[in-house]
């Protein structure tokens, strides 16, 4: 297993502020596999707690060192509802950052809409509990599960993430440009940050502007990086706006 970093920029100026730790795995036979195709079974078999757990500790790990470099950069950790509903899961982030000595603000975990409401009186108890580090928390993929503005209130996420199937056809359809527009001023209503996933045209980033969407991720402004290429595009003065150089020989993939 080894880790990619998929810049997360601020709209507004086009500078890194974080990054999304993406896993990877190096298989002999067939080379560099995705997550779509290992989360699953590692969800059904019980081996995405060690994983999940490894995940995070690398990224605290790389995010400390960020940071002892001078880079306010900070990562955002994928959680599967598998480890969400473990009993060890709160002592899991509480270990990776007294580990790796990383600033609790600077970790930010994403959760699904789905994961959430699997048990949300033990959903909300956990979050509350690494809420209580210093952790903030993103609801990832919203709009495309069972959204509740109930769960907004009770679950206070720090963030939402705007899913990239709205972000796809917000410059040619007007139910997405609608979807994207309520999604953005309900977070500025609720003093929520949002972040659109998916960018990949300059059309789209205008419209995100307009909209006064905070921060987005995408192939416009690179693919997943190592993290010393994602540490070297953050040292630019700015974001180009496209797909960087450091970024043309990584392989594509989602999360």
């Amino acid at each position: 297993m080894f880790l990619r970093y998929q810049p997360i920029v601020e709209l507004a100026g086009a500078t890194v502020v974080g990054a999304e730790a993406l896993v990877r795995w190096r298989h002999p036979e067939r080379g560099v596999v995705a997550p779509g195709d290992f989360v699953p079974l590692a969800e059904n078999t019980g081996q995405i707690a060690t994983i999940g757990r490894w995940v995070l500790e690398e990224a605290c790990r790389q995010a400390a060192v960020w940071e002892a470099r001078g880079h306010h950069l900070g990562v955002a950790v994928n959680v599967s509802a598998y480890q969400l509903g473990r009993e060890g899961f709160v002592e899991d982030v509480r270990g990776a950052l007294r580990a790796s000595g990383l600033t609790p603000s600077a970790l930010t975990l994403e959760i699904t809409e789905t994961a959430l409401t699997r048990d949300v009186a033990a959903a909300s108890g956990r979050l509350r509990a690494v809420r209580e580090l210093g952790v903030r928390i993103a609801i990832d993929d919203f709009g495309t599960g069972f959204s509740s503005l109930a769960y907004l209130r009770q679950f206070a996420p720090d963030a939402l993430k705007i899913d990239r199937s709205f972000i796809a056809g917000l410059t040619t359809s007007k139910d997405s440009a609608a979807i994207v527009h309520t999604l953005v001023a309900l977070g500025r209503t609720l003093h929520i940050k949002t972040l659109a996933e998916g960018i990949e045209t300059p059309e789209q980033l205008e419209a995100l502007r307009c909209e006064r969407c905070e921060w987005g991720q995408g192939f416009l402004f690179a693919e997943p990086l190592t993290a010393e290429e994602l540490e070297r595009q953050a040292s630019a003065p700015t974001c180009s706006g496209s797909v960087s150089d450091a970024s043309s020989s990584v392989s594509t993939g989602g999360r």
